[in-house]
């Protein structure tokens, strides 16, 4: 930094000291000050990313003796690196910097993300919410601030969890998870542990349906606290899509799931055909494995990779808004994706939460499937469960060998009508 430590304290108190009129961010300077001398208290900096934090603190001092708006980005880039450094300290020293920061330039869009982005790692979550909805209304394209929506939509799942979880238990209990809303994550990961077992042992078990939804409702939220904040960078810009996302697309809509087989596609090719024009008069095309060469719409496709074996399927450069890929093992699901994806032909790709709903605790949760159900099964299901579509039909599945035995009398238990042709199966 070309200053030791005993100095750069001492020049940071001097920069603090000078006239408000003078000096942008007299407060800034002097909680850096503060933490400055609370490391010296502690003995040497030999971490990284606490080093690095130094050295803004360095600049920002620097920065005092300049124009605003080259203090101001100093500003912003200690907060970061206060947030790097990941300690709770840190994490403090970040909030009260972004605090100081929105006061300064209440219209600056790096200001409330960074306010954001503390308040959710000291588990203040309400507020961060209410700073990155702040951020988004001052984003002039919202659409890329899509790692913001994601968190922002991840957070209020979270609550809702409690909030859901709260209402299954005694009064005592619930009090105790709506309490979590704005706690830190290992503390409401420890807590809401406790009660789950707790109420799992007082009703003797998971034959209560009561307990089996808030085992559920944990896992969810388990999940959600560890779901990483932002998109993977090697999916080339592609959004990832999750539950609450998956379920906002069909929500209210005509959905239409179009079995894979000959006799529909060439059916389906006949220019104004009865079937194109079925098919055509649904919000949501559904398509499942292969898309057919010249099918006319897709609008969300899902494939399934079986085991740990490389995807022999179709290539995924049919255009489609959204595609799903399912998969039992995280990391050839992983190394699938970044392989296979082709750039362009979709803008939407499901994320981990999607990857095997059937028997993910924190969604279905039916284990008795087995690994070998079919992706339009899984698919279907999936939707069923989610209930928000407006009607959910299935298209050419009444043809031999479209789904499996099991498959086939779990659509027949459900189905609200089938007509004649065997065509079209209505689920709701």
């Amino acid at each position: 930094m070309g200053q030791t430590f005993t100095g750069l304290l001492k020049a940071v108190r001097a920069r603090s000291g000078q006239d408000a009129a003078a000096q942008a961010a007299p407060l800034a300077l002097r909680l850096c000050g503060d933490y400055l001398a609370g490391l010296a208290a502690s003995g040497p900096v030999s971490e990284a990313r606490r080093t690095r934090l130094v050295a803004a603190i360095g600049d920002l001092t620097a920065a005092s003796c300049t124009d605003a708006d080259s203090l101001f980005d100093a500003l912003l880039r200690t907060g970061q690196r206060a947030l790097d450094a990941g300690g709770d300290t840190e994490n403090r020293l970040a909030l009260d910097i972004a605090v100081e920061a929105t006061g300064l330039r209440p219209r600056s869009k790096g200001a409330w993300r960074l306010r954001g982005r503390a308040l959710d790692a000291l588990g203040r979550r309400g507020e961060a919410v209410e700073a990155y909805e702040r951020h988004l209304t001052l984003q002039q394209n919202p659409s890329s601030a899509g790692d913001i929506v994601r968190r922002i939509a991840t957070l209020e799942e979270l609550r809702a969890c409690l909030d859901e979880a709260a209402g299954l238990l005694p009064a005592e209990d619930g009090a105790r998870l709506r309490a979590l809303r704005d706690a830190p994550a290992g503390e409401a990961r420890t807590a809401f542990a406790e009660v789950v077992r707790r109420r799992t042992a007082e009703s003797g078990g998971m034959a209560d349906p009561a307990v089996r939804r808030l085992n559920t409702l944990y896992a969810a939220y388990r999940r959600l606290l560890d779901r990483d904040r932002t998109a993977d960078p090697l999916l080339g810009g592609v959004e990832p899509l999750g539950v609450p996302a998956l379920r906002r697309l069909v929500e209210g809509r005509s959905v239409c799931l179009v079995a894979d087989a000959p006799a529909i596609a060439e059916e389906e090719r006949v220019p104004g055909g009865g079937l194109a024009e079925l098919i055509d008069g649904y919000d949501l095309v559904v398509r499942c494995d292969g898309i057919p060469a010249d099918a006319p719409r897709t609008d969300l496709h899902a494939v399934t990779l079986r085991g740990g074996t490389p995807w022999t399927g179709p290539a995924w450069n049919r255009r489609t808004r959204t595609r799903i890929v399912f998969g039992d093992t995280l990391a050839p699901w992983r190394r699938a994706l970044r392989a296979r994806l082709v750039p362009g032909a979709q803008d939407h790709i499901g994320d981990a939460s999607l990857r095997h709903p059937l028997d993910d605790p924190a969604l279905l949760g039916e284990e008795d499937w087995g690994p070998r159900t079919s992706t339009a099964f899984t698919l279907l299901r999936l939707l069923d469960f989610l209930d928000a579509a407006d009607r959910l039909d299935l298209i050419g599945f009444g043809l031999p060998g479209r789904l499996l035995p099991r498959e086939r009398a779990w659509v027949a238990a459900h189905a609200r009508h089938e007509d004649e042709t065997e065509t079209r199966t209505a689920l709701r």
